[in-house]
Formats: C-alpha cells, structure tokens, sequence
C-alpha cells in the first residue's frame, strides 16, 4: 500500500493555516467562569457596585470633611445640603459619614462571620465526609441538635447573656450558620473521596489534614463561592435586624442597624434619616444576591462551552 504523504494534501479556503496548531486555546474552569460572568450585566453591575461601596466604606467618613462623632447639638436634625449631603442627625453629627462608617462596621461583620462559618463548616464537613462511618454518625448527631434549637432565640439569648458588642454578635450570627456548611460540604466530598486523585494521595500516605485541605476542600470552592456570596448579605441583614431590634449594637457601635434605628424614631418629622441608610443597606444586600445569582450561573459546569 503507498504511503500517503502530508505533501500531497492542500489546504482549501484558509492558506495560512497550519494543522499543528491548536488555533482555540484550552482554557481552566475558572477563566471560563470569569468569561461567562462577563456576559451577565447585572451580575457585573453588582460587582462594581460592591466595589464603589467598599471603597466608600474606607475613605467615605473622612470626603465631607464632617465631624462624626463629636456631638454638637447647634446643628443637630438639619435638612440635607451642600453642607450637609445627607444632613445631620438628632445629636448634629454629619449623616453621609456615619452611614459610611456604619456600613464599615456591618460590611466587616458579614465577612468576617462569613470566614468563621467557612472554616468551620469545611473541616466539620470535610472530617465527617472523610472518615465516614461512626465518626459520621456521631458529627451528624451533634449537627441535629445544634439545629434543632430556634437560631433567633439562641442568638437573643447570647446577646443577652454576654452583652451588645461586636464579637458577640458575631459568634451569635456563626454558632449554628456553620452546620448548613458541614452538610453542604460533607454530601460534595462524599462524592469526591473515592476519585482516583484522592486514593494515590492516600497510599503515598498523605494524612487525613492533607487529604481534606489540598485535594477534597478546593474541588468543592464553586459552591463555597456561591455559599459566601448568599452568607454575607445574609449576616449583614442579620446585623441590621437584631439593631433595630434593640438586641443587636448598641452606642457608641454604629452600623447601618443602628442608624435605622435611630431614623425610625424620628421618621415623622425628619424622614431622610431613615431613607439614607435604608437605601445604603438594601443596595449592599441587593448588589451581593445580584452577584451570587451571576455567580450561581457561570460556575455551574453543566453550562460551560
């Protein structure tokens, strides 16, 4: 039979191309999640708009040049102006500052609940899913009671009991958010602990910490960014609820919770003191489920091309 040779073929149509060239280079999960997340106008809106208010959250107190903290009771309850942008509150403090200081506060609970919830629900998962069996049982049992007591009455409770401050609202928001995190991470790594990659870590004798933390823990990182994105606003309105309530911050705190509280005892006579805030809580919130929705859409690999 007669050799066919690669000379003896012509290209038809495109004369500069050249067959050892892959002309679509292979791209990794995340750049094609990044890649469709740029197509989703609304998910990139909210992304710009979280990142106009985390910069405000840092320099937005120090723009007006306003005294914050200061009482001064000669300009207290003034109208919004060019002075004032957002006016001044019951005790003559500048409001477009203390709404960004506030939001400074409540933005810095959600992420930092959000990180504890994390970190606890992926190891707790990630030892329940690992070892199986009894261990499982037993981890799965604790999770049913922590669960089965109302999260608003333990988290009143520990307010109550321990005091309005800023490290025990967060461990009041985070000491039963983490079970929702084991079990997510736990059904994801049962799935995963039988993969080829898993079973030749174990025989070249990797430890369980290092099974769990470098090969089961960032195969599920597509659901923990959903996951975090659905946290934090979640613990954000959270904050803001328990303050209004009165059981959450307390002065001299201030967080968005705190402002709206105030605004609503005075919302007959000087409205714009609750709409600010409200406005600058509700579009935070709004701007992070935009985002986790985008999110929830570009890294769903059944969606990838």
């Amino acid at each position: 039979m007669e050799e066919l040779k690669r000379e003896e073929f012509h290209v038809i149509g495109c004369d500069d191309a050249d067959a050892d060239i892959i002309n679509r280079p292979n791209i990794t999960y995340f750049q094609d999640a990044w890649r469709r997340l740029k197509k989703n106008p609304v998910a990139m809106a909210s992304l710009g708009l979280l990142i106009f208010l985390t910069i405000m959250v840092i320099v937005g107190p120090y723009i007006s040049g306003k005294e914050y903290l200061v009482v001064d009771p000669s300009k207290k309850n003034l109208s919004p102006s060019s002075e004032y942008w957002f006016g001044t509150d019951l005790l003559g403090r500048d409001l477009f500052s203390r709404i960004w200081l506030g939001g400074r506060i409540s933005i810095a609970i959600g992420i930092i609940a959000t990180s504890i919830q994390i970190i606890i629900g992926c190891f707790y998962g990630g030892i329940m899913a690992y070892f199986g069996g009894w261990v499982d049982e037993v981890m799965m049992r604790v999770i049913e009671v922590i669960t089965s007591v109302p999260d608003l009455l333990l988290t009143i409770l520990m307010m109550v009991v321990l005091g309005n401050s800023i490290p025990t609202l967060i461990i009041a928001l985070t000491i039963t958010a983490w079970c929702g995190t084991a079990r997510m991470i736990r059904g994801q790594l049962m799935q995963l602990r039988e993969s080829e990659y898993v079973l030749a870590a174990q025989v070249l004798g990797a430890s369980p910490t290092r099974v769990i933390v470098k090969h089961l823990i960032p195969n599920t990182i597509g659901i923990l960014i959903l996951n975090i994105a659905s946290s934090i606003p979640g613990y954000i309105f959270g904050e803001a609820s328990l303050s209004f309530l009165g059981i959450g911050l307390q002065p001299p705190n201030t967080s968005w919770g705190v402002l709206i509280s105030y605004g609503q005892q005075a919302m007959e006579f000087y409205p714009y003191q609750l709409v600010f805030p409200c406005v600058a809580l509700c579009l935070t919130v709004l701007a992070f489920n935009l985002l986790g929705d985008g999110l929830r859409d570009a890294l769903d690999p059944r969606l990838r091309q």
